[in-house]
């Protein structure tokens, strides 16, 4: 007999921190101004901008209500409330070989410099809505399926699209150019994910730097709402300086990855970004995120884009596979060759690990 899913009910968010940290400066994209050549024109220049100083950017006015944001972040802590036995039934086969779709554990790695103190981090991932995505989910999320993926599709609808449209019309391609690369339903990669960073007691935070490593996404652009708990730095591309993100109401935190410095040859920046110890007026909460990852088609070579005029002006026509006379990977490759690196049981700062070849012509790094 069918287990009984009870209602998600609302979400509470936790106070933000009144620690002065350091945040960043970071540009917002506004998608209410698309509608005029002139604003789609002024927005494509604060996103080319921001991808090339910064890496991470705001987005705002992006159609989806907080209404239906709050949902999907109260399904995420239904998943977590549920005992460890039943979450692990849902580990997918095959996790230390690449596979992320599913439920990942915590203390898989061990993150502070001596090895002894192992990772908070569990992930649920949800693979984008393309034909087999119904199989393994516990009954909270069978349950809310047709909700999740009506939720996923207007992502891609009302963010992911018009953001590829502004970069299209930034490189002087056409508008409709990046937008053909991520289409809903062809097969790629792409998926929703509920994370959660447990708390740690404060005699171990005191023995920490980070919860988790400096590192850069492997697709295209990464979606990150709205997080009250204080955790997420960035790496100025130009500086090198870390930097807090500051949650801002009714925005998205969007990062650039690295399909897309592939494919512009490194004219956008993958960004390297980390979780480090909340302040500590919040390090008594778990840190609960909603994300949505974006990826290319699987059948995508990522070669660098030779039909952009800025990138050719720019002097960008190589990416790091090209310049070094190797084999250019498919975005399903890719994938799955750092996919398999990110989940390999390791410490973090293990030289072996953190510098790792990912494929012939790309070798990996980890950021304190």
């Amino acid at each position: 007999m069918p287990v009984a899913v009870p209602e998600l009910g609302t979400f509470n968010y936790v106070p933000e921190t009144k620690e002065q940290l350091d945040w960043a400066d970071l540009p917002t994209i506004d998608l209410s101004h698309l509608g005029t050549p002139e604003g789609k024109r002024q927005q494509a220049d604060i996103l080319i901008a921001a991808l090339r100083e910064k890496g991470f950017f705001y987005v705002k006015n992006f159609g989806i209500s907080q209404e239906r944001v709050d949902r999907q972040f109260a399904l995420g802590k239904r998943f977590y409330e549920l005992p460890l036995e039943e979450k692990l039934k849902y580990v997918p086969q095959g996790l230390d070989e690449g596979q992320f779709n599913g439920y990942v554990p915590v203390g898989r790695r061990t993150i502070d410099q001596e090895g002894k103190i192992k990772d908070q981090i569990e992930i649920y991932n949800i693979p984008k809505f393309n034909g087999d995505f119904r199989h393994n989910h516990p009954p909270v999320v069978t349950e809310k399926l047709e909700e999740i993926e009506e939720f996923a599709r207007d992502l891609h609808i009302e963010v992911l699209d018009p953001l590829f449209v502004l970069l299209a019309t930034a490189l002087e391609l056409p508008e409709d150019y990046f937008t053909k690369l991520h289409q809903y339903p062809v097969k790629s990669e792409d998926h929703l994910r509920y994370m959660r960073y447990s708390k740690y007691p404060p005699e171990i935070n005191a023995k920490l730097r980070n919860w988790s490593y400096g590192h850069t996404d492997l697709g295209s652009f990464t979606l990150l709402f709205r997080q009250p708990v204080a955790g997420l730095q960035i790496r100025y591309p130009s500086t090198n300086e870390w930097k807090w993100v500051k949650p801002q109401d009714a925005t998205l935190t969007v990062n650039a990855c690295d399909a897309l410095q592939f494919l512009t040859g490194g004219y956008v920046k993958s960004t390297v970004h980390r979780v480090t110890v909340p302040p500590k007026d919040q390090q008594h909460v778990d840190r609960l995120g909603l994300l949505y990852f974006s990826r290319p088609h699987n059948d995508i070579r990522l070669s660098t884009i030779k039909d952009s005029p800025v990138l050719q002006r720019e002097g960008y026509t190589e990416n790091g596979f090209e310049k070094t006379g190797n084999a250019v990977p498919t975005m399903e490759e890719w994938t799955f060759a750092k996919q398999k690196w990110q989940r390999t049981k390791a410490g973090s700062h293990q030289k072996d690990h953190a510098t790792a070849l990912i494929l012939p012509g790309f070798r990996e790094q980890m950021y304190a």
